[in-house]
């Protein structure tokens, strides 16, 4: 069955959702319109998911439309974020029913699960790729930046780093001789990652400067020194490193896919000693889980990684997209 454009929105994404009470308008219109509330800050952020680049041409639509929510929820959590409404652009090669119904039935289910609203989109032909924008509130003034770091700020990591690179390479090659039940692990971590609202709602409080890994810990991390004009010492033997990766894979492979692959989704942040209780309180009350990896230092002293306290020598490059 054939589709228009406005077949697809009208039988694939134009459905019942609880009204969110500072939108005036959704879809339906030329554009959507949200009243944003006093004292609050409006983030917002856009992402784009191309089919060979950001995941593999065979994947199921729900994997596609959980991922494509996910990644760009880890954006809002980076900056402390509540997520409140979504724009959704789909390009494909040809309408597809049973795709569509898929993709759809769990993109809705993942916005419901965090109350978020589909506001608008648009569909094109062509090859592939999923393009959404969101938008989010913080109450206050303050926003978690990559520019607030401070010299003598401890970093820390949320969750394990490197999972989700390991469930993309056992994707592509089959050698890999792994129990069943840990190469499907692997995979969700990869298809599935959990984007740290909550945390970074909580780091808002105290926390100096925030990135969410997308593109390694090198880069990711080497943008909060940049902009933060500082440097950092980071130890090796601290990163946090599960214990499915220490025994299923060799050191060499797991450590360069934490340092440079990304897509872990992750947050990477800052937080100085005088704020250190509180952060020490949420990881007690269980509301965050995360390890010290190292310290930001000044500029001059420059980004250096530490194995045993000793300087290793490794390229500041992470995932590129144009490389």
């Amino acid at each position: 069955m054939k589709y228009s454009e406005f077949e697809i929105i009208s039988n694939f994404f134009n459905k019942n959702q609880k009204t969110e009470k500072n939108l005036i308008k959704g879809i339906g219109d030329d554009a959507a319109l949200i009243r944003i509330p006093k004292h609050n800050i409006l983030v917002i952020s856009t992402d784009t998911l191309v089919e060979g680049t950001h995941f593999f041409k065979n994947i199921n639509p729900k994997n596609l439309a959980y991922k494509t929510i996910a990644v760009n929820l880890s954006d809002l959590a980076a900056m402390g974020a509540t997520p409140k409404w979504i724009t959704l652009s789909i390009t494909m090669p040809k309408p597809n029913n049973k795709w569509l119904q898929c993709f759809s039935e769990k993109f809705f289910k993942i916005l419901n699960k965090y109350k978020i609203t589909l506001i608008g989109g648009d569909t094109n032909r062509g090859p592939l790729s999923i393009t959404l924008s969101v938008y989010g509130l913080i109450q206050g003034k303050k926003a978690l930046l990559r520019e607030n770091a401070k010299e003598g700020d401890l970093i820390y990591v949320t969750g394990y780093l490197g999972e989700s690179a390991a469930g993309f390479f056992l994707l592509q090659e089959k050698k890999y001789l792994i129990n069943r039940d840990i190469r499907k692990y692997f995979i969700q971590k990869h298809l599935h990652p959990i984007p740290r609202i909550s945390e970074g709602i909580i780091l808002n409080k105290f926390a100096n400067a925030a990135i969410d890994i997308s593109d390694g810990l090198i880069a990711d991390l080497g943008h909060i020194l940049e902009r933060s004009q500082c440097g950092a010492d980071i130890e090796l033997n601290q990163l946090p490193i599960s214990n499915n990766l220490i025994k299923n894979f060799k050191e060499k492979n797991y450590l360069n896919w934490i340092l440079y692959f990304g897509e872990d989704y992750e947050l990477c942040f800052t937080v100085s000693k005088k704020n250190i209780e509180q952060l020490n309180l949420a990881i007690r009350q269980h509301l965050i889980h995360c390890k010290h990896i190292g310290y930001v230092t000044s500029k001059e002293k420059g980004f250096n990684l530490l194995k045993k306290n000793k300087k290793i020598n490794f390229t500041k490059t992470g995932f590129n997209h144009f490389n």
